[in-house]
């Protein structure tokens, strides 16, 4: 039932941002507002992932609508529009990276968050999270990269391996050994 509603939401987001796209060439500003509304906190989290600051991101998360736009032309509806949002996303934040040779991941706070908890659970997810990040950020860069799409945006591995060119088995290989090392990380550290 879960796979059945995921591919129903999919195909919705599909015919929905098609028609923004379509919208958006043929002159529709509104439309583009649209799709920048529906993906900008998955760019600003990806953006995160990457740069240390929130002034950067931002700057990078208007960099990324900007190449969308000028590029929209180009985007042939063969892939989710979120795909190739984040495709261009992702080279755009590689580029600036290997310009500064530098590279962060961190999970979108807002994603831990959960107003259930207690103060007590609360507390105790934040410190969870914190020893988990602060073991995402130990893994070789590309394995921390495709553990962040994976789990923290929910990209399939066939989403990944055509935003990063990696191939699929690739991939699996890359967030199975990340998986890895941060269980015995975690174990390490007394949290699994």
């Amino acid at each position: 039932m879960i796979n059945q509603r995921t591919d129903i939401e999919h195909i919705a987001a599909y015919k929905r941002d098609s028609e923004l796209v379509k919208t958006t060439l043929e002159g529709d500003s509104k439309s583009f507002a649209r799709l920048m509304t529906l993906y900008k906190k998955r760019v600003m989290a990806l953006g995160m992932s990457f740069f240390k600051n929130t002034a950067d991101t931002e700057d990078f998360v208007q960099e990324v609508f900007l190449k969308a736009y000028t590029k929209l032309n180009t985007f042939r509806g063969e892939s989710m529009f979120s795909t190739w949002l984040t495709r261009i996303a992702y080279n755009t934040a590689i580029n600036s990276i290997n310009r500064r040779n530098e590279y962060v991941p961190l999970a979108d706070e807002s994603l831990l968050e959960n107003p259930a908890d207690t103060p007590e659970e609360a507390q105790i997810r934040r410190v969870t999270a914190e020893v988990i990040r602060e073991s995402v950020k130990e893994l070789p860069e590309q394995y921390g990269i495709c553990l962040d799409m994976y789990f923290f945006y929910d990209l399939s591995h066939a989403e990944i391996s055509k935003i990063t060119g990696l191939p699929v088995n690739t991939i699996k290989s890359h967030i199975f050994r990340a998986k890895q090392i941060l269980r015995d990380k975690l174990v390490e550290r007394g949290i699994a």
